[in-house]
C-alpha cells in the first residue's frame, strides 16, 4: 500500500524554505544597520526604514498572493520562504522596542514615543495602501 505525501512530508521542506528566507532576511537587515548605524541620540532611521520597507512588501506579497489563488504548493512556500522567512528576518520588532527604551531611559521621551508611533502607525497605512493598491489593480484585471 503506498503512502499518500501529506503535510508531514513537505513539513521539513517548508519549514527549510522559512529558515533559509529569513537568514537571507536577517543578512540584508544587517547591511542595511552596519551602513545606516543608529544613534541613541538621534532617530534610528535605519530600523524604521527597514520596519516601513517590510510593511509595505509584506502587505503586497501577501495581498498579491490572495488574490493568486488558494495558499498551497507554490503559493504557500512562497508565503512562507518570503513573508514569514525573509520579512519575518528582515523587519525587527526588537530593535523597534529596544531603541524606544533607550531614548525614553535617555530622558528623550519625546523622541522615543513620537519613533514607536511613526513605525507602527505609518507602517499600518503602508500596508494599507498597498492592501488596497493590489485591489485596485487585481481588481481591475479580472474585470
Amino acid at each position: 500500500m503506498a503512502m499518500r505525501s501529506g503535510f508531514l512530508d513537505r513539513r521539513p521542506v517548508l519549514v527549510g524554505l522559512v529558515f533559509l528566507g529569513g537568514c537571507l532576511g536577517t543578512l540584508i537587515r544587517s547591511v542595511i544597520a552596519h551602513a545606516w548605524p543608529s544613534r541613541e541620540d538621534g532617530v534610528p532611521w535605519g530600523t524604521l526604514a527597514i520596519n516601513l520597507v517590510g510593511a509595505f512588501v509584506l502587505a503586497t506579497l501577501l495581498e498579491l498572493l490572495v488574490h493568486a489563488g488558494p495558499g498551497q504548493g507554490v503559493r504557500r512556500a512562497v508565503r512562507l520562504c518570503i513573508g514569514t522567512g525573509l520579512l519575518g528576518g528582515f523587519t525587527t520588532y526588537s530593535a523597534l522596542t529596544v531603541e524606544t527604551g533607550q531614548r525614553v531611559m535617555s530622558g528623550q521621551w519625546l523622541w522615543g514615543i513620537a519613533y514607536l508611533l511613526t513605525s507602527v502607525v505609518a507602517g499600518a497605512l503602508l500596508a494599507w495602501v498597498m492592501i488596497a493598491a493590489v485591489r485596485c489593480v487585481m481588481g481591475k484585471r479580472s474585470s
